[in-house]
């Protein structure tokens, strides 16, 4: 397998993060040992889990055998992993983060994020506290936030003092989160798309399969390009080694000026939005 070398974003700490990573929801098992070993024979260096994922000790297997194997340095590496919504809180978030470095395997992490704000419990800023703490011990590079919206987002920054490196949120054609985008440019926080495929419901859609004609490329290989190429770090999910190969292709090629203005007014069309559940209600009450 042709390994690709993925160009990085600056986070606002300064560390560097590969623009496309590997996402590793519901990849679990034997499945996530093989996937993470045959993405790194592919060029990632960029693995998102999470502890709500159940995959983290499999996720560390694989990165481990790699390590031994030669194929790649944790140097290299830039691993992710996030706090579950029922860890939330300054004591349980700690405990989380040290067992989910143990199920990795790991010394460090190079980020570690909220995964939900769960506003109707309303520990989030308790919660962002207690990772900034453990940022200062050094055994997490970068922190983070996932599906936070523009009020819990500002209410972090304000209450502590610590602006997010990344915020990680549903993000693809037709729910591309600007006016979100605009905050996290204002605050200097990356923006993350999971899901950016939007679970493959966009691989079909006749504007996205024009212009992958026009450019010769694939219609997720246009989607993932159509974020990079606005600054926006993507984080798909495979479990197929030809579809690791294909995603990560992204990086010899350019959309026009029209071809992305076209993409982004798939925001104004009717059927499209968000796929999954809002950080406004998810999980929902106490």
């Amino acid at each position: 397998m042709n390994q690709v070398v993925v160009p990085t974003f600056t986070l606002n700490d300064g560390t560097e993060m590969p623009q496309i990573g590997l996402g590793t929801w519901k990849i679990t098992g034997e499945d996530a040992v093989r996937v993470v070993r045959e993405a790194i024979d592919a060029g990632y260096r960029h693995f998102d889990t999470a502890a709500m994922y159940g995959n983290e000790s499999e996720i560390g297997r694989g990165i481990a055998e790699a390590i031994a194997a030669g194929d790649v340095t944790r140097d290299e590496l830039f691993i992710t992993s996030k706090v579950r919504n029922e860890d939330h809180g300054s004591e349980a978030a700690s405990r989380a983060f040290h067992a989910s470095l143990s199920r990795l395997g790991l010394d460090y992490l190079d980020l570690y994020l909220i995964h939900w704000p769960w506003p109707q419990r309303g520990l989030y800023v308790e919660t962002f506290e207690a990772i900034a703490k453990i940022q200062g011990l050094g055994t997490v590079q970068s922190i983070g936030v996932a599906n936070f919206y523009e009020e819990v987002l500002r209410e972090v920054v304000s209450k502590t003092g610590v602006v997010p490196a990344l915020n990680q949120v549903e993000l693809h054609p037709g729910y591309s989160q600007a006016p979100l985008r605009k905050v996290h440019e204002e605050l200097g926080i990356l923006s993350e798309a999971w899901s950016p495929l939007g679970r493959g419901l966009l691989l079909m859609n006749p504007l996205i399969s024009d212009i992958a004609d026009q450019v010769g490329r694939s219609p997720a290989q246009v989607i993932l390009r159509w974020a990079t190429q606005q600054g926006i770090s993507v984080v798909p999910k495979t479990a197929s080694r030809s579809r690791l190969q294909e995603n990560i292709q992204l990086f010899d090629f350019e959309l026009s000026t029209g071809q992305l203005k076209q993409i982004n007014a798939l925001d104004e069309m009717r059927g499209f939005g968000r796929v999954f559940g809002d950080p406004l209600t998810y999980p929902g009450e106490v």
